[in-house]
């Protein structure tokens, strides 16, 4: 809304527009006349239309030096101008005007008196008078002017004494005690009916209202206990076992979650978050997991057309492991922070691995933040999103088209049955007109037993299996390998089968296919997961805590990092056990936990598979350093490889020649 002319139904940036042009019309308003006019309008009760016009005709009516009348001059009307007001000894007022020519030059002076004056129409509309009205008050019934402009114009601010019962004054403002008034009679009407309510013999609790029932969720700061909580288990300590310094967790998790997640665009072949920490630590310099990451990097900033890169790009040499070193230092001099650059002599001299941790990270951590600008990066970006957009349009129709065929096969089985049912009535009837209900019955009895007994073991099985097959989904377990009809399918081959009866889900099905359908509608669900997983976008965390902590998952690494509120200090939990006692500690009627407690549950599944896999392979790792620690001096086999320097065997198979 512009609150100069009180147009509705505008953008702000019209509105904004609407205002300016009101304010440079208001310009055209004569000095002469803006004194009168803010008199008239002091403390007027008149609606905005009737102050307008009133201002309009008294201003009609006014006639002050400079401006332009026409003038009766030997039996003609000629244009002139107030130059002087002159007033006689006997109270008539005369005027000293200039005579104007057709260009508005003056030709002479003369002297008019009021009768002789005639009234031209005003340089300006009601319209321009209403947008001074708006800007120059700053409320209306009274209309009272801002002070500054009433001192300005020497006009009084003590409200007259005809309205000085209706309103006064409040932190400078004029206030209507009419409105006040009415507030305090509705309150203690309000109070008067609470009485009432309450009773007299309750009159000393009516000082301690009833609180009205809260409705969650709210801030999570803001929940008190009850006696309806349910029993919240102690939140379990996270891990912080971790190799780099604090501080550089939440850099050494952000590297490594881009260059996992967008490795194919890297050719980078992806590697664990417990490697690359490694790695980082380590003090050798030519490690092929850091040559292999840097270089990866690198490279895309090489492939980009900015002029910053243009230098690098010149070179026209393969980065190898030999030259690396040189392309990270000519990045420090292009990005020229002080801190990394104060490190290139280090590097230049084939000393990268002796550079502290939390530098290393920082330099990775630059060369994401290039890459991220990339415009290979942002087309990938956009690609993924498309195809996100396309897979989610395609499933919802295939929710579509397969609900509708199960509500037609449905109504078809239905009705199927309705035929079947009237056609045993219709058979019962005619056996009972021919008196054979007794052999009916013991052919009825002999059909139902021989039915049970010849029911076959593979519908159990069946039944047996598709309770797993629920109990794996909500497990989260990926259904490789099914067997149908006796063959062993793997999961694209059981989609492809799986299609072909969808199609024919109109037709009654049995129970077998029933069962088949709901497996099909299990490996479809995720492959559509997975095919949603291959296209990231970004990772956002789960959810926060009461005291706004942040929860992330990657599915990568098996772990739930906690993440401070400053981002300061990091922790992570890696059990299904903490798993469960960090849901149960969460309270569902604060805002934050609430939704932390439904993300947790959503992903129950997967974490409590990726946390039951990273124990298992915990174990082994355990096992194996054992058995390199107990082997014999003697025994001159080959050693077992011990996973913990799983990171100096790195291997990028996905490396571009």
């Amino acid at each position: 809304m512009c609150k100069s002319t009180g147009k509705t139904n505008l953008t702000y940036e019209e509105a904004l527009v609407s205002e300016k042009h009101a304010v440079e019309k208001l310009q055209e308003l004569p000095k002469e006349l803006v004194a009168p006019a803010l008199r008239i309008i002091q403390f007027s009760m008149l609606s905005l239309k009737d102050l307008a016009d009133t201002i309009a005709t008294n201003l009609e009516e006014r006639l002050y030096v400079g401006s332009e009348y026409y003038g009766r001059k030997d039996s003609g009307v000629h244009l002139c101008k107030i130059l002087k007001v002159v007033k006689a000894d006997n109270k008539i007022t005369k005027y000293e005007v200039a005579w104007l020519d057709k260009n508005k030059k003056t030709t002479e002076n003369g002297l008019l008196d009021g009768e002789n004056l005639v009234k031209k129409k005003l340089p300006f509309s009601r319209n321009i008078l209403k947008s001074f009205i708006r800007q120059s008050t700053y409320r209306s019934f009274p209309w009272v002017l801002h002070e500054k402009l009433a001192r300005k114009h020497d006009i009084s601010i003590d409200p007259p004494q005809e309205l000085r019962s209706k309103i006064f004054f409040q932190n400078g403002l004029v206030v209507c005690k009419k409105r006040k008034k009415n507030e305090e009679e509705m309150k203690e009407e309000s109070g008067k009916c609470k009485c009432n309510k309450v009773g007299s013999d309750k009159l000393e609790d009516d000082d301690h209202q009833r609180e009205e029932p809260i409705k969650y969720p709210v801030d999570d700061l803001l929940v008190q206990p009850s006696a309806d909580d349910p029993v919240f288990s102690d939140r379990p300590l996270p891990s912080r076992d971790f190799s780099v310094p604090m501080e550089c967790v939440g850099d050494l998790l952000m590297v490594w979650d881009f260059c996992t997640s967008f490795s194919r665009t890297l050719h980078l072949w992806p590697f664990s978050l417990e490697d690359f920490e490694n790695v980082v630590c380590h003090k050798e310099s030519n490690l092929a997991l850091i040559v292999e990451s840097h270089s990866a990097l690198v490279r895309l900033l090489i492939k980009d057309n900015r002029k910053h890169f243009w230098h690098m790009k010149n070179k026209k040499r393969k980065i190898t492991l030999v030259n690396w070193a040189e392309y990270l230092c000519d990045f420090l001099e292009i990005i020229k922070i002080p801190e990394l650059c104060s490190n290139m002599t280090t590097i230049k001299r084939g000393h990268y691995g002796l550079l502290d941790a939390n530098i290393k990270l920082r330099i990775l951590k630059e060369l994401v933040n290039q890459a991220f600008e990339t415009d290979v990066f942002r087309d990938k970006i956009d690609e993924h999103i498309n195809q996100r957009r396309a897979l989610g349009a395609t499933r919802r129709e295939e929710a579509l088209e397969a609900a509708r065929k199960e509500r037609e096969a449905k109504e078809q089985l239905k009705i199927q049955n309705g035929h079947t049912s009237e056609s045993a009535k219709s058979n019962m009837h005619e056996s009972s007109e021919n008196n054979y209900s007794g052999e009916n019955g013991e052919i009825a009895e002999k059909s139902i037993a021989e039915i049970i007994a010849s029911q076959p073991k593979n519908l159990l099985e069946n039944k047996h299996s598709d309770a797993s097959k629920k109990m794996a989904e909500r497990q989260n377990v990926d259904v490789e390998v099914q067997e149908v009809n006796g063959k062993q399918l793997s999961g694209k081959e059981l989609l492809k089968q799986m299609g072909d009866d969808k199609k024919e889900a109109t037709e009654p099905r049995s129970k077998d296919q029933r069962v088949q359908f709901s497996l099909f509608l299990i490996c479809e669900r995720e492959y559509f997961e997975r095919e949603m997983d291959k296209r990231v976008i970004r990772t956002n965390p789960l959810g926060k805590d009461r005291h706004y902590n942040r929860y992330w998952w990657f599915r990568r690494d098996g772990r739930i990092f906690v993440e401070s509120s400053d981002s300061k200090q990091w922790g992570y939990y890696s059990s299904k056990e903490e798993l469960d006692a960090l849901m149960g500690s969460l309270n569902c009627k604060g805002e934050r936990e609430r939704a932390l407690h439904k993300q947790l549950g959503k992903f129950y599944a997967k974490m409590s598979s990726e946390f039951e896999k990273r124990s298992k392979s915990f174990v082994g790792k355990i096992a194996s350093e054992e058995a390199v620690l107990r082997r014999s001096t003697r025994v001159r086999a080959t050693p077992g490889v011990n996973p913990a320097n799983a990171f100096l065997r790195y291997v990028n198979k996905w490396k571009q020649d």
